[in-house]
């Protein structure tokens, strides 16, 4: 690897405060903001929106919605004729 080109790679706290759920990586991210972790060393912690604890797909609360019947709307305007 070429020096000085590349970024620095460290530990990193990955928070989603939605589903209280944090775990500690590493990463190239970084963040002004600190969290002392379990094992009593200070790391960045970068806040996440969405993570594997609050995703619906990862939750199994995941909906598909038809509103209006969209997917019948769908096929019957793009029938073939004589079908």
């Amino acid at each position: 690897m070429k020096k000085g080109i590349h970024p620095e790679y460290h530990p990193v706290v990955f928070r989603d405060s939605s589903a209280g759920l944090s775990f500690l990586t590493r990463s190239t991210a970084t963040s002004e903001k600190t969290i002392e972790w379990e094992d009593g060393q200070t790391y960045p912690v970068v806040d996440v929106e969405i993570s594997s604890g609050s995703h619906p797909f990862y939750t199994g609360k995941a909906k598909i919605l038809d509103t209006a019947g969209q997917v019948e709307k769908f096929r019957r305007r793009f029938e073939k004729p004589g079908k």
